[in-house]
């Protein structure tokens, strides 16, 4: 799909979607400022669980009869959308780490580790922008320096 113009409108998504994808920049950039590899991973892998929300806020699934068992969003995802179903189980598989990193289990997670899913979720959610048809705002890098 090509990208969309930059003077085109974006469409009208709820407040709760723009809220989901500003919480997923948010947390790349939190995860690209982060000074150890545990705190990168658990930003840059909520970055994704943010951009997913989006996705699943923005196509809801009717409500059925009775209540289910409560599902993760990586599991909900592929019904959404079925073709980010790879995404879906490999951010899924990287919850157990996030999980031990946020639990203190830092040692568990490489700076290799941090790396590859910042870069992951970053191609991800603009993935979901460009689904969603919002206008890709790349990230700037954070330590260039000012000229003056």
């Amino acid at each position: 799909m090509a990208p969309r113009p930059r003077d085109t409108p974006g469409p009208r998504l709820s407040p709760a979607v723009r809220a989901h994808l500003t919480d997923s920049r948010s947390c790349l950039t939190e995860a690209s400022t982060a000074r150890t590899a545990a705190s990168r991973y658990v930003a840059a892998h909520l970055a994704a669980l943010r951009a997913a929300a989006a996705i699943l806020a923005a196509r809801p699934r009717p409500t059925e009869g009775r209540r289910r068992r409560l599902r993760s969003a990586w599991e909900l995802l592929p019904e959404a959308e079925p073709h980010l179903a790879e995404w879906a189980a490999y951010f899924s598989a990287s919850a157990a780490k996030r999980a031990a990193a946020e639990a203190g289990m830092v040692n568990r997670v490489s700076a290799a580790d941090a790396d590859e899913i910042l870069a992951e979720a970053e191609t991800f959610v603009s993935t979901v922008e460009d689904l969603l048809g919002v206008p890709v705002q790349p990230q700037l890098p954070i330590d260039v320096p000012l000229a003056g």
